[in-house]
């Protein structure tokens, strides 16, 4: 049985060099020519940039468009977005493009932010390191995951589901490997509704849902 390296990380964030939007059709011009870097750090890391408050919405799209654009429909659209089931960044980019030309075609005037409420387009680069920490055995990961950080959460859960195989966390591929006496575990951990969690809230979840499966011995 292999064991589980546990891995944390942190992101490096920039400028995209892009020009930040002022309204709507500002902001689907944008991101109809931005990198796909762009794109997923807007919809994928933004668990990792601390908030001053718990936003309703996990992408920073709709964040902006609740907050600043004073658009709650939009806002709703595009906050149900689930980023994760897209294999290809242009797949998601496509499904974006249509809910805001779709929006743009119902408001009689273009909704703007307010000066200094622009958007701006960042990306970023994770650098991942190993932590030393090791699992002997499957037995022991709901007590591992209680004392990981909530950017390794983020790593092994949420950034893993766009490495290969997509969609797959680093736990349920390690399980999947320790054999089938864990596949109840496995299907727990496939139950979580991460979309509106914050990384302190899916490292309760995956513990409380490992315990609940009968994990521990």
């Amino acid at each position: 049985m292999r064991q589980f390296e546990v891995s944390d990380c942190t992101l490096l964030t920039r400028m995209s060099g892009l020009p930040a939007a002022v309204n709507l059709r500002e902001l689907r011009d944008r991101i109809y020519g931005c990198s796909g870097n762009v794109l997923y750090h807007h919809f994928c890391e933004t668990p990792m940039v601390p908030f001053f408050d718990n936003p309703d919405y996990r992408n920073d799209f709709a964040v902006w468009a609740k907050l600043h654009l004073g658009d709650r429909v939009l806002a709703e659209r595009l906050g149900i977005i689930d980023p994760y089931i897209y294999t290809d960044i242009e797949r998601l980019r496509a499904q974006l493009l249509d809910i805001l030309d779709e929006r743009l075609s119902e408001v009689p005037v273009v909704p703007a932010a307010l000066p200094g409420s622009e958007f701006y387009f960042l990306e970023a680069t994770t650098i991942a390191f190993d932590t030393g920490q090791r699992i002997e055995h499957p037995r022991e990961l709901r007590n591992a995951i209680q004392s990981m950080t909530t950017s390794s959460i983020y790593f092994h859960f949420l950034e893993a589901k766009r490495r290969p195989p997509a969609g797959i966390d680093d736990f349920s591929a390690w399980l999947a490997d320790c054999g089938s006496d864990f596949e109840a575990d496995i299907q727990a951990l496939q139950t979580i509704d991460y979309m509106f969690l914050t990384l302190s809230e899916l490292k309760v979840e995956l513990a409380k849902l490992l315990a609940a499966k009968g994990e521990l011995p």
